[in-house]
This record gives structure tokens, sequence and C-alpha cells, in this order.
């Protein structure tokens, strides 16, 4: 109805196949594409053993009390397992996830955003729209299910341009989780997915920087 109307089309960390879709979707197919530097210098990113998480957590957040943390799982079940345990420890610790009521996901951002909380662990739920500059680490407790989620996630930690310590933890049950996950997708869906979750096995195990 707009055909001189201009288009353009912004993300943060779309792979190659999503570009293409983004353009085929809004039948701009021959439109300019600009990719700038995924490289965020301030951010280290680490994987581990996925051995006594709770335990590697605690150590890190002893040495680094009052700072702001997110810790990401993959089930709603973990995110307050996880919360509940950093609490018996006298953290400032909250879990958010998709099925609390919207008042109370609200409360608990809020006071994350105002520093009444220093740890949210949440399901990917949580991040999206939030802008706290001051998110020193961003944790995964589980394996995530790509790389690209990962970027986008570890992507919250830094954003004052001061140092971000991501921190995966890996182990190969994870990946069998998640793979179960996928069975009930359709063929194209589950393949694309086992792709993804390739890619993310060789990103946790490779034996250099």
């Amino acid at each position: 109805h707009f055909p001189s109307l201009p288009i353009i089309a912004l993300t943060a960390t779309a792979d190659a196949t999503t570009r293409r879709d983004i353009l085929s979707q809004l039948s701009i197919p021959d439109a300019p594409v600009f990719l700038s530097s995924f490289d965020r210098p301030n951010l280290s990113l680490t994987v581990l053993p996925g051995r006594k998480r709770i335990e590697q957590i605690e150590d890190f957040l002893s040495r680094h009390r009052g700072e702001s943390w997110i810790i990401y799982c993959l089930s709603r079940k973990s995110c307050e397992s996880v919360s509940e345990a950093l609490e018996r420890k006298w953290y400032k610790s909250a879990y958010y996830h998709a099925g609390m009521p919207s008042g109370e996901r609200m409360i608990i951002q809020d006071a994350f955003l105002k520093d009444d909380i220093e740890i949210i662990v949440a399901t990917v739920a949580f991040g999206m729209g939030i802008d706290k500059p001051d998110v020193r680490f961003v944790i995964h407790y589980d394996a995530p299910k790509s790389l690209e989620g990962y970027y986008q996630e570890t992507g919250r930690s830094g954003r004052d341009g001061l140092e971000g310590n991501c921190i995966m933890f890996y182990s190969h049950d994870d990946i069998v989780k998640l793979d179960k996950f996928n069975k009930d997708k359709p063929v194209t869906e589950r393949d694309n997915a086992k792709h993804l979750l390739n890619e993310m096995v060789s990103y946790a195990t490779l034996g250099t920087c």
C-alpha cells in the first residue's frame, strides 16, 4: 500500500540465515545489508565444566559482593532452586520467569534496576528491553540453545563500557537435555535446532581461545 515508504530492518545478533529470512519476510530481498563487528572487547567469555555449579557461583559471588548479576537457567524450576540456594547464603537474589504474574515480575525487575536485588536468576524471559549498564556478570547455569542466543544474553553485561564477565557452565548432559526438547518439532525445525546445538558444542569444547 505504501510503495515509496523507506524500510530499514535493525537487529543486534542475527546470523546469515536469519538476515536472509528478514529480507524475505519484508519482501526486500535486494536491499543493501550493513554489518558491524560483534566484538565487545570489555567482555570476557569463559566456559567451565558443569560440575558443582552452585559452589562455583558462590565462590565467584564471595569475591564480588555488591555487584549486579544475571544467572540464566533453562527451566523455571532451576531458576527457583538456584535463587533459593543463594538466598540461603544471604545473597540478595530473586528469580524471574514467564510463569510468574506480570505484576510480580515488574516488582522484581524494578528492584534489580534500583540495586535492591543484586542477583536475578532467570529464564530467557528476562533481559529484552532491560538496560542496566552495570551488570558485571552474566552466568549461564545451563548451556544455551544457540550461539546467537548466548551472544545476545552475554551482551547484557558491561554496557557501561567497563569489564563484564560472561561464564557458561557446560556438560554433555546439557546438550542431551536440549536435544530431547527438540524431538517433537517438525523435521526442518529439528534439523536446524540440531545444527545450532552442534555449533554450541563446538564453541564450548574449543581447545583454544
